[in-house]
């Protein structure tokens, strides 16, 4: 009988320990909407991965990206992560101010998305806002995990505010190898 409650107890120790390491190694998304919330009673940085459903790129980087565990457990824990289809048609209120899309041409931008990105529209594009809903800044294109990790923790790790980001950059030491 004692092997047979040790063996359980084993088997759901192993479970609950992979099922853990699965959560800290997905990406938590929230809405929008969520992260401001969100950021009210729990201030974090929102970071905004803004795509569109086209975007061959915004694909590989789901799939490359933001399936890294290092990528997703930093992420989770500095971040409100959203994802943000840039060409989604329900309106947003923020700030006071609904944004919209006005479905004006094939391939129309959010209101939203045009604001994060300042005009700039290009995918995919990260944008970052502080603890107190401000655009810190955007970054286009698309970046393997060994580049997102500096720009993450650049921001994350609140160095933004003491350094330029060569001066970062040259220093930074990663925990993700290069693999592309």
């Amino acid at each position: 009988m004692r092997k047979i409650v040790f063996m359980v107890v084993s088997v759901l120790g192993f479970a609950f320990a992979a099922y853990s390491q699965k959560e800290n190694t997905e990406v938590k998304w929230y809405s929008f909407e969520e992260a401001v919330e969100l950021n009210k009673t729990s201030p974090k940085k929102i970071f905004i991965d803004l795509y569109t459903d086209w975007c061959s790129w915004c694909k590989v980087m789901d799939q490359k990206t933001f399936s890294h565990p290092e990528i997703a457990s930093y992420l989770n824990k500095h971040f409100y992560p959203v994802k943000f289809n840039a060409e989604s048609k329900a309106p947003v209120t923020f700030q006071g101010v609904v944004f919209e899309n006005s479905g004006q041409g094939r391939r129309s931008p959010h209101e939203l998305a045009a604001a994060l990105l300042q005009g700039k529209m290009s995918y995919p594009s990260v944008a970052y806002l502080d603890e107190d809903n401000r655009l810190l800044t955007s970054v286009p294109g698309y970046y393997p995990p060994d580049k997102m990790e500096p720009i993450l923790k650049f921001f994350g790790g609140n160095h933004y505010k003491t350094t330029t980001w060569e001066d970062f950059s040259k220093t930074f030491k990663g925990k993700i190898e290069a693999t592309e």
